[in-house]
């Protein structure tokens, strides 16, 4: 290369003033300096062309839009402290698998992405990198959480989180004070019967309350009815499994399909939007609505405590918000806590280049261990993380992720378990949430929803095989 030769030009010229130099003088020659600093520069360079090449890149698909900006700023923060590039991109409400099918085609793809169980392995295995080896599977606590397929593990969960029935208690002590109230206290709430009774009491007296229904939006706008064809069908499916001692079902029975359409005629019946309004709202309605103070409830999970923080003109105090399990009527559901689980798997691609799946094993090594990434995972995206790097101090503050804690730490209820991981594909999901929407509205009886569901399972469940 041209350096090289120039070097070698300037170390001969050098070489002979230096014999020249050493008739007239003992004193040592310059010449030495010039040709360490020559190969100084060229080593230099090369070093930060290596550097550069193995610090690599990230691009991470993010699955939770209510967390989108976090992640953004989150992304800035680890390129203004490494100097690594780390791009983020959102997928909107309900299309991550298609998104993330379209990304992974291109000539940047995705070094991080998520899958969401078991299922999502199966459809991802060819994208997974083997992890067992990785610094961040060794701080996961539980081990038997991660994906694994032999001995490999192909998916890390980073976030254990909880979801049920969020209620006001403002409101609620409201309406305890009323004469006739059904209920004098949120303890003598623990079925479905009781939520029934004090929900349509509520109803009928909503004006007295200063509400507009009991129940925030049953969502149903595309892509928003999440919480109905997964959040809520995983209960019916949790104790169909735990009847039969088995985690996944090649032909569902649906048994427990009575049970769902208690708690989602409760929903659709005493809220403040008419059923047949619903498939125009969104999640963001649902949780402004609580929020504002307009319901007493709304169900979601401990991630939602952004949403409703986040609103402008925000009415509902922080001591207020807690949480109600999502009562079916299941005998002995007065022991039943919240919904408590992970559909959240980190996942390197092993299609991307070397420098940039190491680049993406150095960014979780970071989010979990260093004190930036604590504090954004605790503060910020608000996760209860299942690594033992966090400290008792370091555990969010908020009043969901406390009422998460409260409840996974009480002897006396049994958290009901996800079991959604487990649904057999997307599809299988759209198509029972249309089917929901479609009796929500009227324009379809609940057995055709329930026959619907079941014929869809199989189908969905065969094509996997």
């Amino acid at each position: 290369m041209k350096l090289k030769k120039l070097a070698v030009l300037t170390l001969a010229a050098a070489m002979a003033a230096g014999t020249l130099a050493g008739c007239a003088s003992n004193k040592k020659t310059e010449t030495s300096g010039a040709e360490q600093s020559t190969q100084a520069a060229e080593t230099t360079a090369a070093k930060a062309d290596d550097t550069a090449k193995a610090k690599g890149q990230i691009y991470y698909l993010n699955f939770k839009p209510e967390v989108a900006d976090t992640w953004v700023e989150l992304a800035g923060k680890y390129t203004e402290e490494t100097g690594v590039p780390m791009k983020v991109q959102t997928a909107a409400a309900g299309t991550y698998e298609q998104t993330l099918k379209s990304e992974v085609a291109k000539k940047e793809p995705p070094t991080l992405f998520q899958i969401n169980g078991p299922i999502g392995y199966k459809s991802w295995a060819k994208y997974c990198k083997d992890l067992k080896d990785s610094t961040i599977y060794g701080h996961l606590v539980d081990k038997d959480m991660a994906v694994k397929d032999g001995d490999g593990v192909y998916g890390i969960p980073y976030v254990v989180e909880g979801y049920g029935i969020i209620y006001n208690d403002a409101i609620m002590k409201k309406y305890f004070a009323l004469d006739g109230a059904k209920a004098k206290s949120m303890e003598e709430i623990n079925t479905f019967d009781s939520l029934k009774a004090v929900a349509e009491d509520m109803q009928a007296r909503k004006a007295d309350l200063g509400i507009e229904g009991v129940f925030a939006s049953t969502s149903f706008a595309p892509g928003e009815d999440w919480r109905w064809q997964t959040h809520l069908a995983n209960l019916p499916v949790y104790y169909e499994y735990k009847d039969d001692s088995v985690s996944d079902k090649d032909v569902l029975d649906f048994k427990y399909a009575d049970n769902y359409k208690n708690i989602f005629d409760l929903y659709i019946h005493n809220s403040c939007t008419d059923p047949k309004m619903v498939g125009a709202k969104t999640v963001e309605d649902s949780m402004a609505e609580f929020a504002l103070g307009k319901v007493a409830m709304v169900q979601n999970g401990n991630w939602g405590w952004g949403q409703v923080s986040g609103v402008d003109g925000n009415t509902v105090k922080e001591e207020d918000v807690k949480f109600l399990p999502i009562y079916t009527g299941v005998n002995g559901e007065e022991k039943q806590g919240l919904c408590i689980g992970t559909e959240n798997f980190f996942s390197i691609n092993s299609q991307a280049k070397e420098e940039d799946q190491q680049a993406s094993l150095d960014f979780l090594e970071w989010l979990f261990t260093s004190d930036t990434g604590k504090d954004y995972v605790t503060n910020k995206l608000g996760f209860i993380a299942p690594f033992d790097t966090f400290a008792a101090d370091e555990k969010p503050t908020d009043p969901l992720a406390k009422e998460i804690d409260r409840y996974m730490n009480n002897k006396d209820l049994y958290s009901v378990s996800w079991n959604f991981t487990s649904f057999p594909s997307q599809t299988f999901k759209d198509n029972f949430g249309a089917s929901l929407l479609e009796y929500a509205q009227g324009g379809k009886d609940w057995k055709a929803v329930v026959d619907d569901m079941k014929a869809d399972w199989a189908n969905e469940k065969a094509m996997t095989k």
